[in-house]
């Protein structure tokens, strides 16, 4: 079933469309969010997520389903390892993408509250867009899905430490776009 089949479901409240978007995005919507949460907590998410689109559409009609039910999913994930880290358990990627994070916009729960804020947000994608296209990709690969630099490594044919040195070096640039714009 394509994108829009499936959005025409959701439209029209017909349940097949939760289906229909397990058996087209469940794994990869899990795969995103186990890198942030456990296994457990990661199919969670993706029902969040899911809940999250039922209650979205209508009025919205999204042209790239796959790309909504990422968003929503890393947003459930991020959610719930916000409450665990509260909490003092959690431990996975996500700790050390808001550290790395942090190195730009402060301390940890500086740097969630600002990605958290739309207009940071908007500032961060237009930094990223104006990026070469390869180094954009690591960074959004690193920052949004969370992955590793060992797999951003083999993604990309890189070495480990390329990635790393690409990684530091687009943080500092983003660092310095923040201030110009008024950011930090």
């Amino acid at each position: 079933m394509t994108d829009e089949q499936i959005v025409n479901l959701y439209w029209q409240k017909d349940e097949a469309a939760l289906r229909e978007s397990e058996r087209a995005y469940g794994a990869y919507c899990r795969a995103l969010a186990k890198r942030i949460v456990s296994a457990e907590d990661a199919s969670e998410c993706v029902n969040d997520a899911y809940f999250r689109a039922w209650g979205a559409i209508p009025p919205e009609r999204p042209a790239h389903r796959r790309a909504v039910l990422a968003k929503l999913t890393r947003n459930a994930a991020l959610d719930r390892y916000r409450a665990y880290a509260a909490e003092k358990r959690g431990g996975s990627e996500a700790h050390a993408v808001l550290d790395e994070l942090a190195e730009v916009l402060g301390g940890r729960e500086d740097a969630e509250g600002a990605v958290a804020a739309k207009e940071l947000g908007e500032a961060v994608s237009r930094f990223v867009r104006g990026l070469p296209r390869r180094e954009g990709d690591v960074f959004v690969r690193r920052c949004f899905f969370a992955d590793t630099t060992a797999e951003i490594a083999k993604r990309y044919g890189m070495t480990e430490n390329n990635v790393k040195v690409t990684l530091s070096r687009t943080r500092k640039k983003l660092r310095i776009y923040l201030e110009s714009e008024g950011y930090l």
